[in-house]
């Protein structure tokens, strides 16, 4: 089925020459300290410690109870699995998405996930913000006057650490362990599953962006899940990719994947919403394997999830694994 969500807009940032109260990242001699003890632990005070994310240490509450999620989906999708609510999160064109109902139910807007409202999110005296690694240098100074500031990753091999990191920060460290440890084990078993069947066998995912075919690096969007967790094979054109990469029909076809997973978001396409019946339409779309035998899936899990969160991944292969496996 296909899901639709509200198109991304834009909210001037509000620009706050002094951040009353701002909270620093820890002093030399604090963090001297801290490392004789375990980074993720070490105490800086009764009120603050110091943790570690991805090398970097960062001075956090104790135990953060009021979280924005300014610019980070990947937080928002962690925040699902671990029953968070942030007191504040961004928007796509002045909503909260759908998929995130049951977390922003009382979550204040604080501006788009590209241009995060730095008034708004100080009227909510949040304990630790959750950027995105995504930000400018600037941007996260801005931010970071205003509360510590952690850049999460939108690398799809740093999920675990996206988890643990705000496990870490909400004292929900044994949930985010039964969700990696439950992930790993299923995806264990698909692999073993699939091994035969599909050895020789073409997969691919893409998302139709702006009427266009796009393809990723195999470290980002739902790559990791098909390649690495369930050890399928790599098209070539996957591992040259770069970064978010436009393919031709032509080439998509010359791929000729034998299973092809479709994202298709209308908002995502505006002035093209009928990018993806066109494509349906093209003899060559038609001409493919996938087509052919009827192994395109569209939507089969909400069309804007990240790819790379823990979310992303138990999701999508809750809902992949029944298609791989016909």
């Amino acid at each position: 089925m296909r899901k639709t969500s509200v198109a991304a807009g834009v909210i001037a940032i509000a620009l706050i020459s002094t951040a009353c109260g701002a909270t620093k990242e820890a002093a030399p001699a604090a963090r001297t300290e801290a490392a004789k003890q375990p980074a993720s632990t070490a105490a800086t005070s009764s009120e603050t410690r110091v943790m570690t994310y991805l090398g970097k240490e960062y001075t956090v509450p104790v135990k953060a109870e009021r979280i924005v999620m300014a610019g980070s989906m990947e937080s928002m999708e962690d925040a699902l699995v671990l029953g968070i609510k942030p007191v504040g999160a961004n928007t796509v064109g002045g909503k909260f998405l759908e998929m995130f109902a049951s977390i922003t139910d009382k979550a204040e807007p604080i501006g788009e996930k590209t241009q995060p409202n730095l008034e708004a999110i100080l009227k909510l005296k949040p304990d630790i913000i959750l950027g995105s690694s995504k930000f400018p240098a600037e941007m996260m100074e801005k931010l970071g006057k205003v509360k510590t500031t952690l850049p999460i990753s939108h690398i799809s091999t740093d999920w675990e650490a996206n988890l643990n990191a705000l496990a870490e920060l909400t004292g929900t460290q044994s949930k985010a362990k039964e969700a990696i440890e439950k992930y790993k084990k299923e995806a264990t078993a698909a692999k073993e599953k699939l091994s035969t069947s599909l050895k020789d066998k073409k997969v691919l995912a893409i998302r139709v962006r702006t009427g266009n075919i796009t393809i990723y690096p195999a470290s980002v969007f739902f790559n990791p899940s098909l390649y690495t967790d369930l050890g399928l094979q790599v098209p070539e054109e996957v591992k040259q990719a770069k970064a978010q990469q436009t393919l031709s029909m032509e080439k998509l076809s010359e791929i000729n994947p034998d299973y092809l997973f479709v994202q298709f978001a209308e908002d995502e396409n505006k002035e093209q919403p009928k990018a993806l019946e066109d494509l349906e339409k093209n003899p060559i779309w038609q001409s493919m394997n996938a087509v052919k035998n009827k192994k395109v899936f569209v939507n089969i899990v909400d069309p804007l999830t990240q790819g790379g969160t823990s979310y992303s991944k138990i999701t999508f292969l809750e809902a992949a694994l029944p298609k791989l496996s016909n």
